[in-house]
């Protein structure tokens, strides 16, 4: 192989890597939508309210963080920031109807947990919104490297196209990638959530498994 033709494969390799790492979101875009639609979508990424875990019992609450805080260490080692990601995500995905596995995986694929991601078509954040989105339903002022802004657009955005689809989630992650009809992106987030993020409460399983006492 002529130095020429290696450094072209070297080059192109480095270029592959750096694509992969800046995150898979690249081409979200831009479709025509009802004005009753945009409201809907402005109201959802206006929300004000303080993120909370959405789980009811207050221990159960508590295993979930402590689970997904375990995972996440190897990619966050702030337990602090850790807790406020995954409380965060689990308040803003159920606030907008998907599973907070789910949005896990999915932000594994998009960023592997980085803040700061953005990707060579410039998505932004954990999630990898495209910037025209705080133009179409949010303002110019909406900071997509903020860590709620971020979750909270994606997760509307996902829902978005969720609905478009009929609840279709192989289509709307499609979409949300930009790879609509293609199984690639699609498979690689359902695999990650399903491998790395899933989650079932041991006491209901312990419950469940064990023999009724006599």
């Amino acid at each position: 192989m002529s130095p020429t033709a290696r450094t072209l494969r070297i080059l192109a390799a480095t270029a592959a890597l750096l694509g992969s790492a800046a995150g898979w979101a690249g081409n979200q875009m831009y479709e025509p939508m009802a004005a009753s639609v945009r409201a809907a979508l402005h109201a959802a990424v206006s929300d004000a309210g303080a993120p909370r875990l959405m789980i009811a019992d207050t221990a159960e609450a508590e295993r979930w963080l402590a689970d997904m805080s375990r995972r996440l260490e190897r990619r966050i080692p702030d337990a602090n920031y850790r807790r406020e990601l995954l409380t965060t995500v689990h308040y803003e995905a159920t606030r907008a109807g998907l599973d907070p596995q789910l949005v896990l995986g999915l932000i594994q694929v998009e960023s592997n947990f980085r803040k700061y991601a953005v990707s060579t078509a410039g998505a932004r954040g954990y999630m990898q919104v495209m910037p025209f989105w705080t133009e179409v339903i949010g303002t110019s002022a909406d900071n997509l490297f903020h860590l709620r802004t971020n979750l909270r657009y994606g997760c509307t955005i996902l829902r978005h196209y969720l609905d478009i689809e009929k609840g279709d989630l192989f289509r709307a992650l499609g979409r949300y990638n930009g790879s609509l009809g293609k199984a690639h992106y699609p498979n690689l987030v359902r695999t990650a959530w399903e491998r790395d993020w899933s989650w079932t409460n041991p006491q209901l399983v312990a419950n469940i498994t064990s023999p009724p006492t006599q």
